[in-house]
């Protein structure tokens, strides 16, 4: 009887193995997409209170200077308040990656035939890398863009549109893409690239638009595709002192997600 009992029971659990590999045990789109809405929601209220925060610090920095040499207790007062605001933006920074993360990764797990496409597109060309378990293509900033500028290089634009072809494959056509635009922690100083680009949100966004309009340009429909512009606030390697910057920071990602997402 006992024999019987087990045999029925591993009976039911390879049952159970075989269906998780056939129908697979990986997210639902639709609730990921359900998730994804919620996430971008909070995301959002995050980064207003992330702006007005560091509007807050630098209005605070500014009237540190003009009391300079006064009383100690207000001045004392004023420094204790930028240290807790400068500590909450760093907070608030570090939430948002993480959310970020989550949202523009959403577990997704590409085709053999679509993952082996990008790998091939990525092998052997120096501005581009790719991870295959993420699925995201990582262009260098410094070869797809002139410095301060937002015009995609001559020699990016031929890679993108590879890229538009492998997007618009059989397999490709299953999934959206995202267009995520990052800086490096140098100031814009020129004036005439202030004029365009205020803060480097500005660079970023307006980088990961000119990406988007040359592969809406390459026969990507245009409902699958969305940018981001994280600025400075996504680093991938410590930026140098004093504001100097890292290359590595200066990117643009390419992420490739569910439909809806």
């Amino acid at each position: 009887m006992k024999i019987s009992r087990l045999s029925g029971f591993f009976l039911v659990l390879v049952c159970i193995l075989a269906t998780v590999v056939i129908c697979g045990c990986g997210p639902n789109p639709k609730d990921l997409k359900i998730q994804n809405e919620t996430q971008r929601k909070r995301i959002a209220e995050l980064e207003s209170e992330l702006q007005a925060s560091v509007l807050e610090v630098d209005q605070l920095k500014r009237k540190l200077q003009t009391v300079q040499g006064t009383s100690g207790v207000e001045l004392e007062s004023l420094k204790q308040k930028i240290a807790a605001l400068e500590e909450d933006i760093e907070r608030k920074k570090s939430l948002i990656a993480s959310m970020q993360q989550q949202l523009l990764h959403g577990g997704v797990s590409l085709p053999v035939e679509l993952n082996t496409m990008l790998e091939d597109f990525a092998q052997g060309n120096d501005m581009i890398t790719y991870d295959s378990s993420r699925g995201i293509v990582k262009f260098k900033s410094d070869l797809l863009f002139a410095s301060g500028s937002d015009q995609v290089t001559s020699s990016a634009v031929g890679a993108l549109k590879t890229l538009c072809g492998i997007l618009n494959s059989q397999e490709g056509k299953k999934f959206d893409v995202i267009i995520a635009g990052h800086t490096d922690d140098e100031r814009i100083a020129k004036p005439a690239t202030l004029e365009k680009h205020p803060t480097n949100w500005h660079l970023s966004a307006h980088r990961a638009i000119s990406v988007l309009n040359v592969m809406t340009s390459s026969d990507i429909d245009p409902t699958r595709v969305s940018i981001r512009g994280f600025g400075e606030f996504r680093p991938i390697v410590p930026n140098k002192p004093n504001k100097k910057g890292n290359p590595q920071n200066r990117r643009v990602e390419i992420y490739i997600v569910y439909k809806g997402m």
